[in-house]
C-alpha cells in the first residue's frame, strides 16, 4: 500500500473517531431530553464504506483543470446512523443510559489514541528513514 493511501486511511479513521465521539457526547447532552433516542454508528462498517468511496474516487475522479471549478467533497455521510436499543425503560422516553454513553466515549477516546500512537510511529519510521538515506 503507498502512503498516499495509508495516509487516507488514517485521515478518513481520524474523522471518524472524531465524528463519533461528538455523537456519544450530544447523547450524554441529551440525557435529560424527553423523547431523545441516542444514537451511534458502527465504525467499521463506516470504515469500509468510506475507504470505498476513498478508492472509487481515485479511479473515477474528475480532475480540477481550473481554479475556478468546485471541489467536489462526498455529500453522502461515510455512515448509518442508528438508535442505540434500550435496556431499560425510561418514564419520558429518553433512551440514553449513561453507563452505556461512558463506556462507549471512554472507548472511542482509546481507539482514537491508539490511532494517533499508529500515525504518529508511522511518520517517526518515515522520518528515520530519510534521515537515514541522507547520511
Amino acid at each position: 500500500m503507498d502512503i498516499t493511501k495509508h495516509l487516507a486511511v488514517y485521515n478518513q479513521a481520524i474523522n471518524l473517531r472524531v465524528q463519533r465521539h461528538e455523537l456519544l457526547a450530544s447523547n450524554i447532552a441529551n440525557a435529560d431530553t424527553p423523547h431523545y433516542k441516542a444514537r451511534d454508528f458502527d465504525f467499521a462498517e463506516a470504515m469500509q464504506g468510506s475507504m470505498k468511496r476513498w478508492d472509487e474516487q481515485q479511479t473515477l475522479g474528475m480532475a480540477r483543470t481550473s481554479s475556478r471549478h468546485f471541489q467536489m467533497e462526498g455529500g453522502d455521510a461515510a455512515y448509518r446512523l442508528q438508535y442505540r436499543n434500550e435496556y431499560q425503560s425510561a418514564v419520558d422516553g429518553n433512551t440514553v443510559e449513561m453507563d452505556v454513553e461512558r463506556a462507549q466515549i471512554t472507548d472511542n477516546a482509546l481507539q482514537y489514541q491508539v490511532l494517533t500512537q499508529l500515525i504518529n510511529s508511522r511518520f517517526q519510521g518515515l522520518r528515520t528513514a530519510m534521515s537515514s538515506t541522507q547520511g
